[in-house]
């Protein structure tokens, strides 16, 4: 793939609405040289969240901001796939609960999408369980038909992914403490699970695995990057650092079968915090990672 293959659509969704560094991820990305990798930059989806109150009902935080942002963000999504049809999308964040946005247009407007999620954590709280209400705690299990209708449903169809096409790979599955366990158990069945030590242990063993899995599916995939997968003693610039992560060789070996594959239909990286990297010297990583991938 070349930069021809690719559009660059940020998305500057920060869940909790205090103006945390994920904001800052897509200017910080395309100042470290992100946009080579796309032959047209879209600039900005209107994702910005400043509101941090949790609704009494659901216990999510920014609600009403945070539905508007997933359809705000699906309709610039679309508006690119339609407009360079030629081209997929390469959509940057922000926090991971951009991928509301990104499954509200492909559920509408796609169908079935199944979705490679690379993720230091499964995501998968109900928002009264989470200490934050974020929707970044809990949007696999939003993706997949659990929450709030007024989030399940920003797709019109529930799920907007079913579990069984979602791939989860990277989250920590050793020295968990008992809320993350219980996260963890708690995980629909059908959905693929390839833990942490099985990525450090053969990478490129782990991504194969998952394109393989993928194939008789038999529809497109969405690969989905948490930088917090990796660990913090390689990239320490995140909202929540979780030790156990490969490093970026390993992280490389793992996406590059997923990003090679011709049912790709996009990618989208998430959780960067650019105010934690003062230097720029972890985005100018993060590109390399990407020149590696792409």
């Amino acid at each position: 793939m070349d930069r021809r293959d690719w559009f660059l659509l940020g998305a500057p969704w920060d869940c909790s609405g205090t103006g945390r560094g994920e904001a800052g991820g897509p200017a910080a990305l395309r100042a470290a040289g992100l946009t080579r990798h796309a032959g047209v930059d879209l600039g900005d989806a209107a994702t910005v969240i400043s509101d941090c109150r949790r609704d009494e009902r659901t216990g999510v935080r920014a609600l009403p901001e945070t539905i508007a942002a997933a359809h705000a963000l699906a309709a610039s999504l679309g508006a690119g796939m339609r407009a360079h049809s030629g081209r997929r999308p390469l959509v940057v964040g922000g926090d991971c609960s951009l991928l509301l946005g990104v499954f509200a247009h492909t559920r509408q407007c796609i169908g079935d999408v199944g979705l490679w999620m690379v993720d230091g954590h499964p995501d998968y709280l109900d928002a009264r369980a989470s200490e934050t209400g974020e929707t970044a705690d809990l949007e696999l299990a939003v993706l997949t038909g659990a929450g709030p209708p007024g989030l399940t449903g920003l797709g019109r169809a529930v799920p907007m992914v079913e579990a069984h096409h979602v791939a989860l790979i990277g989250h920590r599955t050793l020295g968990l403490d008992p809320a993350s366990a219980a996260e963890l158990a708690g995980l629909p069945t059908g959905l693929l699970t390839i833990g942490s030590p099985e990525l450090i242990g053969d990478p490129h063993g782990a991504g194969s695995r998952a394109a393989a899995w993928a194939a008789p599916l038999g529809m497109p995939m969405w690969l989905h990057l948490d930088v917090d997968v990796l660990d913090p003693t390689i990239l320490p610039a995140v909202t929540y650092p979780q030790p156990g992560g490969p490093d970026l060789d390993q992280l490389a070996a793992v996406l590059a079968p997923l990003a090679s594959t011709p049912d790709l239909l996009g990618f989208s990286i998430a959780d960067f915090r650019s105010d934690l990297d003062p230097g720029g010297r972890h985005a100018a990583d993060l590109v390399k990672l990407v020149d590696r991938v792409l």
